[in-house]
């Protein structure tokens, strides 16, 4: 891997295709995770049982681990304990800032309003794989529990032993279910329902290609919040950025995965240089070298030049980033003309990893460009929002015309009946 920086009026048809068409590999495999769910319908725990011997090569005893979890708490290590907490505590803190308020309010006499009401079941997916994520859990728990969510349950792949950090995320989190369940049979059983699994309305959580295929899958038999693919990452950066703080923020990013993607544009040649030279630095000796080294040397990633701000800041929009980082002087004003992000974090303290564990924001966020359309995990997302309204004779009247005009051109004459009827007494 050596990175060059590449300039953003240079890029060619395929290389913007491979920077912006950010497929998370869902369809290679969703012939193949069909043929699991299937089998999870079909047959229960008998193939959840089965496919964790194929594909986490571990015999599974009981696939409802919860009574693990509050000791697998007290026995951790103090500190990753305090950690824990805290990483708890402010997310639940900003989540609690999001929960909505029922109104009503009075519109020309029609009284008219919203209620907001909690789903009852839902599943959290926590990946494992190559890494353990503790954190993934109280993104999805703790939002979930603050919007009132009466069953949350959080599948993971199973081990031996179970990890204890996981368990005890859980434990601290509020969940009140977990199952030692991974991959797409997990979301499966969270969407059928098993002899062990309860069936739930709502599968949020990140996961690899075979979770996200088999999340495409099941929609419409369950709601799902969206598809996540590779992590991501675009900084844009002006001369003011400090090299080695962007630098450390992009190996943060490309340790993740291979598939990972991690972009860096600026206005500046000679911070582009820099910035080449501090990652190649940093790389060296790394602990995840070979992931990182694959990651940045994909065509996924680079170091981009722009010819000015202002066509950084039309990448950036196009790109649509899970996170976008904005390291530049007037960082406040270039944010004001994105619209279009996962998450921000602005200025050389704010790096993707405090958003990732500890500043109380959600970092289940849209990939591959769907922070267009959607936001992260929410409050909102647990939620269900009711319309209710109230009038009064005067204020039916008062839309009377409009209502019996609307429906009658609609061929639907009943819908205009339904509205004479209540004025049958008059003159």
């Amino acid at each position: 891997m050596t990175l060059e920086p590449e300039a953003v009026a240079d890029l060619g048809p395929d290389r913007r295709r491979a920077l912006f068409d950010r497929d998370a590999g869902v369809d290679a495999v969703r012939g193949d995770v069909r043929d699991i769910l299937d089998r999870v319908r079909d047959e229960g725990d008998v193939a959840l049982r089965e496919l964790a011997r194929e594909f986490d090569d571990v015999d599974v005893g009981n696939l409802d681990v919860t009574d693990q979890t509050e000791r697998a708490y007290d026995e951790l290590d103090d500190d990753l304990r305090d950690a824990i907490d805290e990483a708890v505590a402010n997310v639940r803190e900003f989540h609690d800032a999001q929960r909505p308020d029922d109104w009503r309010k009075e519109f020309q006499g029609r009284k008219l309003g919203r209620r907001f009401r909690p789903l009852e079941r839902v599943g959290v997916y926590a990946p494992g794989g190559t890494a353990t994520y503790p954190s993934s859990v109280i993104m999805g728990v703790v939002p979930a529990k603050v919007a009132g969510v009466d069953h949350v349950a959080v599948a993971t792949p199973p081990a031996k032993p179970m990890n204890p950090t996981t368990l005890a995320a859980a434990h601290a989190a509020g969940a009140d279910r977990v199952y030692a369940v991974g991959g797409a049979q997990a979301i499966g059983a969270l969407t059928f329902g098993t002899e062990t699994v309860n069936r739930v309305q709502l599968v949020v959580g990140p996961g690899n290609k075979y979770v996200a295929a088999a999340k495409a899958e099941v929609q419409g038999d369950v709601e799902i919040d969206f598809i996540a693919g590779p992590s991501e990452l675009l900084v844009v950066a002006d001369d003011t950025a400090e090299p080695d703080f962007v630098a450390a923020d992009v190996l943060a990013q490309a340790e993740h995965d291979p598939n990972s993607s991690v972009v860096v544009v600026t206005d500046d040649a000679d911070t582009a240089d820099a910035l080449c030279t501090a990652i190649e630095d940093r790389t060296t000796d790394a602990d995840r070298e070979d992931t990182i080294r694959e990651c940045l040397g994909s065509d996924a990633s680079g170091v981009l030049v722009a010819r000015s701000m202002s066509e950084a800041v039309l990448f950036a929009e196009e790109y649509a980033a899970e996170h976008l980082s904005i390291v530049a002087d007037d960082d406040e004003s270039l944010l004001d003309r994105i619209d279009s992000a996962g998450s921000v974090f602005l200025g050389p303290y704010t790096p993707v990893a405090a958003g990732d564990y500890a500043t109380g924001t959600n970092h289940v966020l849209p990939t591959n460009g769907k922070a267009k359309v959607t936001g992260g995990l929410s409050v909102d997302t647990f939620m269900r929002a009711t319309t209710v309204q109230r009038l009064d004779r005067d204020a039916l009247d008062d839309i009377r015309d409009t209502v019996e005009r609307l429906a009658e051109t609609e061929g639907l004459p009943a819908h205009a009946e339904s509205i004479r009827a209540r004025f049958e007494d008059e003159p």
